[in-house]
């Protein structure tokens, strides 16, 4: 069983050059461990994904360019995050806000090719399948 993600959960992009944040609003009223926890729907960029310092993906845009003026050096570029699907797979069985609560083990796609993951839940006593 994994443990339920909440508000402040530790997730890195595996393109991204530092940690971020989690960001839950408390639209869904549900708490886990006195904090807001979050559902799969919570991957919003700039709401609930904060950008993950400097962006080292060629498939970005502003790295593909700043690479190319500097003759093919790898230049990174500042993190935009580009979530464009939900969290997956999330925990099925158990809702917050009628939708699939976010565990540790769920991951997020950026559409520059990152994988976002949980790398710490924000809370270590409540667990969901």
């Amino acid at each position: 069983m994994g443990m339920q993600a909440v508000m402040g959960a530790m997730t890195m992009c595996s393109f991204g050059a530092a940690p971020s944040s989690l960001m839950v609003l408390p639209a869904s009223a549900v708490m886990s461990s006195k904090v807001p926890a979050a559902n799969i729907m919570d991957s919003k960029p700039f709401v609930n994904v904060l950008p993950f310092g400097m962006c080292m993906s060629m498939a970005n845009p502003m790295v593909a360019a700043a690479t190319a003026a500097a003759f093919g050096v790898l230049t990174p570029m500042p993190c935009t995050p580009m979530t464009a699907a939900p969290w997956v797979p999330g925990s099925p069985t158990v809702l917050v806000g009628k939708m699939p609560a976010l565990n540790n083990s769920s991951k997020c796609m950026c559409s520059f090719g990152g994988v976002i993951q949980i790398t710490l839940p924000g809370q270590f006593t409540e667990m969901v399948p």
